[in-house]
């Protein structure tokens, strides 16, 4: 479903939201780390460090910086994939899916405020 904005519009809402966030003490996510929590709530897993890297075309020190962040507040897990050691696997969370379900709701809310 495609929603028509003016760039004004999709700005405001990007603001309202991100105004929301921080009046409800929401976790101050960068843009960069709610985009890589974003793709693993939203793209299929599995998701890899190596994976959300090339995904995000970012290094793999990148991923693994927001992911520590996003580990602290119990938005994703980790753990080492058995079947190649190599790889770390990112979970999903409760707290995360909960998280990300009210992040959009909000989205829906504040664009539902928007002036026409």
């Amino acid at each position: 479903m495609a929603v028509a904005l003016r760039p004004s519009q999709a700005l405001r809402l990007w603001q309202q939201v991100a105004l929301h966030e921080v009046e409800n003490g929401m976790p101050d996510l960068s843009t960069r780390q709610l985009s890589i929590l974003l793709t693993i709530y939203l793209d299929p897993p599995p998701h890899t460090v190596r994976g959300l890297a090339s995904r995000l075309n970012v290094s793999k020190p990148v991923i693994t910086r927001a992911l520590d962040t996003m580990g602290a507040l119990e938005l994703v897990s980790r753990r080492r994939d058995e079947a190649d050691r190599r790889n770390v696997l990112i979970g999903r969370t409760v707290t995360g899916a909960l998280f990300v379900e009210r992040f959009g709701d909000a989205v829906i809310a504040k664009a539902a405020e928007l002036p026409t």
